[in-house]
């Protein structure tokens, strides 16, 4: 239904004529050379936003200390990557390490700046181990409470002066977006992904403002109790043989892309020298309602990803089956997360009389034909269109992609 509505009131906005924008493409020329634009200048505009929306918003862990340049470069990339095709995962670590942060804020009295780095393995234990766990925390919040805050901040690549102009940047694009629909402009494909990608990755930011930016080393911490603290796990770098080893089969990376679940760094080999690329110290309570809202803000970003593109609904398109495979896809990836919510919401209710465990196999078997119908091959295919269709559009824009908007009716005398 909230599909509907919005596609609803993107065909209002075209004043309900199926070919308006190419009625528009018709009448607006480009017969003044101040008052266009180039397709390089359409190209690098979105290129430019999704490389400062995607650089500043991607924090990553506290690498491994003997990673080289390239290493880190190629991490950092991966990780762009990761945002760029599926942002709402991204959204949803987010969120929770986030939550987290604030947990341990609130429960051993620190700043947001000390929790976030304790998440993301920025304090290490003399043994070079990071602290990774919550029942860590006890026997070093002494020592992390005497670190300065502006000696964490000093790491930190990135200030509230680059991150807001990221959130500028972004926020100038989807300005531009609107007054072209406003003054009954067309508004190419690309530029509509990058609206999408710009609004998602600002959600990143946002959930991540108080997290320091690509820090390199960590902070050493002392216990209060020896290298060794009693309510820590036995973690002797001279014994490399111990049970504890790493998982087999996927890695952290793709089974936080595939199964939305994020490691635990108990998880992960004794020797280890920093946490996983998508871990935080998770909190002992309330671990269901977490995971209930991270998911929510999942579905509900996911969801809004795929509605921002529906907003080009009755645009031209070069062929009439890349149009329809862009409405499809777009109205697939919009309804997508809302249908995989539907079990949840009827689990955390208990509508239809029953009581949530009474609801617990037929919701994991409709959750389950969800995941394995809809998910696999149908919206990472949708996904795919969204990404590829963008492109191949470029080779046919109606004439009026190329008239620029004119900003003398919103600022006289410009």
């Amino acid at each position: 239904m909230l599909l509907w509505l919005f596609i609803h009131a993107a065909k209002k906005i075209s004043l309900g004529h199926a070919n308006l924008l190419e009625l528009r493409a018709d009448e607006a020329t480009c017969n003044d050379i101040n008052n266009c634009r180039t397709l390089f200048d359409i190209i690098w505009g979105c290129l430019a936003t999704v490389f400062a929306c995607t650089w500043v918003a991607v924090h990553q862990n506290v690498p491994p200390p003997d990673l080289g340049w390239l290493s880190r470069l190629l991490r950092k990339l991966k990780l762009m990557l990761l945002a760029v095709i599926a942002p709402e995962l991204m959204v949803a670590f987010a969120a929770r390490q986030f939550l987290d942060a604030r947990y341990i804020a609130k429960e051993f009295d620190v700043p947001k700046t000390h929790a976030f780095f304790c998440c993301m393995g920025g304090f290490v234990a003399e043994d070079g181990h990071p602290i990774g766990e919550i029942k860590e925390l006890p026997d070093y919040i002494s020592a992390i409470r005497r670190v300065k805050e502006a000696d964490i901040d000093d790491k930190s690549k990135g200030d509230a002066l680059s991150k807001g102009l990221a959130i500028t940047q972004g926020l100038w694009f989807t300005v531009q977006c609107v007054a072209r629909f406003c003054q009954h402009l067309p508004v190419t494909e690309i530029e509509v992904a990058t609206l999408a990608f710009a609004v998602v990755s600002t959600s990143i930011r946002l959930f991540w403002w108080s997290k320091p930016l690509d820090v390199q080393q960590p902070i050493v911490v002392v216990g209060t109790i020896g290298v060794f603290p009693s309510s820590s796990p036995i973690r002797d770098l001279q014994a490399p043989a111990m049970k504890t080893k790493r998982p087999r089969g996927l890695t952290d990376e793709r089974r936080c892309a595939i199964l939305w679940r994020y490691p635990r760094y108990s998880s992960f080999p004794a020797s280890s020298t920093s946490v996983p690329m998508f871990c935080s110290i998770r909190q002992d309570k309330g671990l269901t309602s977490l995971n209930m809202t991270v998911l929510a803000v999942e579905l509900i970003i996911g969801a809004s990803f795929g509605a921002i593109h529906c907003v080009v609904w009755n645009t031209t398109f070069p062929t009439i089956s890349e149009m329809w495979m862009w409405r499809l896809s777009s109205s697939f990836v919009a309804a997508y997360p809302l249908l995989l919510g539907v079990p949840f919401a009827i689990r955390v209710s208990g509508v239809f009389g029953a009581r949530p465990g009474d609801l617990d196999l037929p919701l994991n078997v409709l959750k389950t034909t969800f995941f394995v119908i809809g998910a696999v091959p149908v919206y990472i295919l949708c996904r795919l269109f969204l990404i590829v269709l963008p492109l191949t559009t470029l080779r046919a824009l109606p004439t009026g992609a190329f008239v620029d908007v004119d900003w003398s009716v919103y600022i006289p005398h410009l």
